[in-house]
């Protein structure tokens, strides 16, 4: 071996014995002091497929099959959500095959008012189910919450923090500031106008009926629908 390429290896040997760089912080680079990390969105909110939706309602309101989900939408006098569910096949964005109707490509407004007026719908079906005294607390679909007559703040706060997470999927606290007044503002408002109006014909009592607006809200809220 020639000297000069052992002394190559020598040289190699030393730099790799060394310890390894340390990371610098680009704020140490003369200039940069002040750089400004640009986190805006680089593209706008976008709708999600429609796939998307029906397996998010479908999990949501106790992993239910579509036949499940159509059944679970009834109300309990057997009261249809929609007066003839293969009409509204194209605006769920499902294919139509008696007419040979395709699948929808792209989610629409229209599509989005079906979705959510199908999820206004679970949202009564789910706390009449969940209401019911004789469910576990384990076994509710959405509303895995006592509902008490009267709530303080503190007991708002609690509650609404579950429906926050199984809707928008992480903590209320992570909202914005005021996000949760906000809702309690509606929850508020609904219990009182049910009292005022004494609604005979209404299926639940004032505070499930504030509860139940709660829940409209969070399946239309954009968060909900954007990504």
């Amino acid at each position: 071996m020639s000297r000069a390429r052992l002394a190559a290896i020598v040289l190699w040997l030393c730099a790799c014995s060394g310890d390894s760089p340390k990371s610098v912080s680009i704020k140490t680079i003369p200039g940069h002091e002040s750089l400004v990390e640009d986190t805006t969105p680089k593209e706008s909110p976008r709708l999600l497929p429609p796939e998307a939706y029906i397996h998010s309602y479908l999990m949501l309101f106790g992993g239910l099959s579509p036949m499940q989900a159509q059944m679970a939408a009834q109300a309990g006098d057997k009261t249809q959500l929609f007066d003839a569910w293969n009409d509204y096949l194209a605006s769920l964005g499902l294919p139509d095959y008696r007419i040979d109707m395709p699948r929808a490509t792209q989610t629409n407004a229209l599509m989005l008012a079906t979705f959510e007026r199908l999820g206004v719908a679970l949202c009564d079906r789910a706390l009449e189910h969940d209401a019911a005294s004789n469910v576990p607390m384990a076994e509710r679909r959405v509303f895995a919450f006592d509902v008490p007559d009267n709530l303080d703040e503190a007991g708002f706060s609690e509650r609404f923090d579950v429906l926050h997470r199984t809707f928008l999927g992480y903590p209320a606290k992570l909202a914005p500031a005021d996000r949760v007044a906000k809702f309690r503002a509606l929850y508020t408002s609904t219990v009182m106008n049910h009292e005022a109006k004494a609604a005979a014909k209404s299926r639940f009592k004032p505070a499930q009926a504030g509860w139940a607006s709660v829940c409209y809200a969070l399946v239309r809220h954009p968060e909900f629908h954007l990504y």
